[in-house]
């Protein structure tokens, strides 16, 4: 008797602290978050603006995608947290069930005996009676425990159908946006391209600084002056792709080269909008930038943008802020991969770089004087 009493006692309080997140609940949220961005896309189709109802749409996609890749991640983790801790106490809750199984079915008088004789028989008791709640407790966390495993697992499949109707949803959409912009007839102009000019141009230039200083020169005619001021925006203006920096203008990126630019690390297929408003100067492939969107948010002022896969819009045009200008490459990941933990924290399913260069007066300026990047110091 006194062996099995030592035996509760020691097990009682090897008791393991639970958890106080809660992942389940993060994972619900990011569903529900996916739903509501499905219903969006539903109200997009018959919106007066589709440009900015499917913009909307998709920013609302990748921000829920995230949240479910966040989401998700962090429930398979707590489910394995709690299948290995299960499966280490298994000889813990063997041992348990066997003590309170012989202490259950022992004759009555058989328990009653000690070897101390009738004080011991009564100090056991009293041991026993101190020892009963705290197995009460344990035998809850370990159902609790159990319940969760459960939870997790039958969220995780639930979430695969969810995850499957999203990614199906933001390709529509994006196929949905394209069309929309190339339909799209409704924005002031302040020049017409002039394609001769522009590829001569382009031929001509080996550098960024040659190509911008020369863009005046593919018009046809002159270009309507501006009187916009964007200088109170300096410093709060949010990046045009939702991602990450990382470099900042002037140090050396994987390659050893040092850019006059910032690098932003995104998702494939992530949306790349205008930051403010402005006017397109050049839209297509340049140099070895690949695929440049150069925009003009006031005089004397550009905003260099490349490593887009796709472009949105005609030089000339004047778009709000907001408004799509092309989508980063990539693959759209599959649900493999937003449930893999391969990467978990790593940053590495943003595998895009979007590629952003600030330009006054002719000469390159560090972009984070202009864009908040959220970064400490």
């Amino acid at each position: 008797m006194r062996h099995r009493l030592a035996l509760l006692i020691l097990l009682v309080c090897a008791a393991p602290l639970r958890a106080q997140e809660d992942p389940a609940s993060a994972a619900r949220a990011a569903m529900q978050e996916l739903e509501a961005a499905t219903v969006a896309l539903e109200k997009a189709d018959g919106a007066r603006d589709r440009v900015r109802a499917l913009t909307t749409t998709i920013r609302a996609y990748e921000s829920g995608l995230a949240a479910m890749r966040e989401g998700l991640r962090r429930a398979a983790t707590r489910e394995g947290e709690l299948s290995r801790d299960l499966g280490a106490r298994d000889g813990e809750v063997a041992q348990l069930l066997g003590v309170l199984l012989t202490i259950e079915t022992a004759p009555t008088p058989v328990r009653l005996l000690h070897p101390a004789g009738p004080l011991g028989s009564a100090r056991a008791g009293m041991m026993l009676a101190d020892v009963t709640p705290e197995l009460n407790t344990r035998a809850a966390a370990l159902r609790e425990d159990l319940e969760e495993v459960q939870t997790l697992r039958l969220l995780q499949n639930t979430a695969m159908r969810t995850l499957e109707n999203g990614l199906a949803s933001v390709q529509q959409a994006r196929t949905d946006l394209s069309k929309a912009i190339a339909a799209r007839t409704d924005l002031p102009r302040r020049f017409t391209e002039d394609p001769v000019r522009t590829a001569i141009l382009i031929s001509s230039t080996e550098t960024l600084d040659g190509f911008a200083s020369g863009l005046s020169e593919m018009a046809r005619g002159d270009i309507a002056a501006t009187n916009a001021d964007i200088r109170e925006l300096k410093g709060s203006i949010d990046l045009p792709v939702q991602g990450v920096v990382l470099h900042g203008a002037g140090k050396a990126d994987a390659a050893g080269i040092a850019r006059n630019g910032m690098l932003v690390a995104a998702r494939p297929r992530a949306l790349v909008t205008s930051p403010t408003a402005a006017t397109i100067r050049y839209r297509g492939p340049l140099l070895d930038l690949g695929n440049v969107v150069i925009l003009e948010p006031q005089a004397d002022t550009l905003f260099v943008l490349s490593g887009l896969a796709e472009v949105y819009g005609d030089a000339g045009e004047v778009i709000p802020a907001g408004t799509p200008i092309g989508l980063m490459g990539g693959e759209s990941p599959q649900i493999g991969a937003i449930l893999s933990l391969s990467g978990d924290g790593t940053g590495t399913e943003s595998s895009e770089t979007l590629y952003i260069e600030v330009r006054e007066g002719g000469s390159p300026v560090d972009p984070e004087t202009w864009f908040r990047t959220d970064k400490d110091g």
